[in-house]
């Protein structure tokens, strides 16, 4: 029983969020949703939004699709005050948010803006286009992760750490002129300046304290989703930022990668999502967890 507030650790103020089963994956816009979930009810938040300007995932209300950045950075900052308000007192955020270039130079097969199944015609042109914002100049690198970061710490998250995921297999780019991206940004934000943290949940293979640099593999099976993160990736997260018992959040949960792994180490969680085949994918994953 946590003294402060009355409740048993990893119990949702709401049970009812959880009737059958451990994993309860919502369908629907966060910023709708997460207005419905208890307050300070869950102990991190595992993520990873879509990025601007990159990919459709087929929905009017999707994040990523806004005609600048400006407003990306603005949607995110409003979603993740809702994601405050249900983390408990002494929760996290883990967050992962990718970057991208002030006109791609047009579209290919490769990089950026390469051209698959699951990217319109009407986002490539966009990213063609310098927007109007920050002072960006053609093929400038926005900086958007640090700027979420910025605007999330503006807003009263305690930025509290930056991991760098180093891709074993990072995608490949036909650019000339610059190196080949191979890294991105994990944020650790904190709700307030006590929060959980477990230094043991991860070690280094020498028993040192976990370092900021993760270099991780690729998945194997992407369970049809075009933008998944390693599984290895989740369970580092849940890891350090919850007990056994606890509930894990994500509200972009794509196929449900955090949901799986949360549920494998004996976690509780809220996915939600906005495209109801992700969900439905992320459902099954959850069904399938431990088997």
């Amino acid at each position: 029983m946590d003294a402060a507030e009355g409740t048993p650790r990893g119990k949702m103020q709401n049970d009812s969020l959880f009737p059958t089963q451990d994993v309860q994956v919502l369908t629907g816009d966060s910023r709708e949703l997460l207005r419905d979930l208890p307050s300070e009810s869950a102990q991190c938040c595992i993520t990873s939004p879509p990025y601007w300007g990159l990919r459709d995932y087929d929905h009017p209300a999707q994040i990523g699709a806004e005609s600048s950045p400006e407003d990306y950075v603005h949607n995110l900052v409003e979603i993740f005050r809702g994601v405050r308000r249900v983390l408990r007192k002494d929760g996290t955020l883990w967050l992962n948010v990718g970057d991208g270039y002030a006109r791609n130079g047009g579209t290919g097969n490769c990089g950026p803006n390469a051209i698959v199944g699951n990217t319109r015609k009407l986002i490539q042109r966009r990213n063609c286009k310098v927007p109007d914002c920050w002072g960006l100049k053609d093929r400038d690198l926005m900086g958007m992760p640090w700027r979420v970061a910025f605007a999330l710490q503006a807003d009263g998250w305690i930025l509290r750490s930056k991991i760098t995921w180093v891709k074993k297999s990072a995608m490949p780019e036909s650019v000339k002129n610059r190196p080949t991206s191979a890294s991105e940004e994990i944020f650790l934000f904190a709700k307030s300046p006590t929060y959980f943290y477990d230094p043991n949940g991860v070690r280094e293979e020498s028993g040192a304290n976990l370092r900021n640099v993760w270099t991780l593999g690729p998945e194997s099976n992407r369970k049809g989703h075009p933008a998944t993160f390693p599984r290895e990736l989740a369970r580092r997260c849940v890891l350090l930022g919850s007990h056994a018992g606890d509930i894990v959040l994500d509200p972009f949960a794509g196929s449900g990668t955090t949901g799986e792994v949360a549920r494998q180490l004996g976690r509780r969680a809220v996915l939600i999502e906005l495209n109801p085949e992700y969900a439905r994918i992320s459902s099954e994953r959850a069904q399938y967890a431990l088997k």
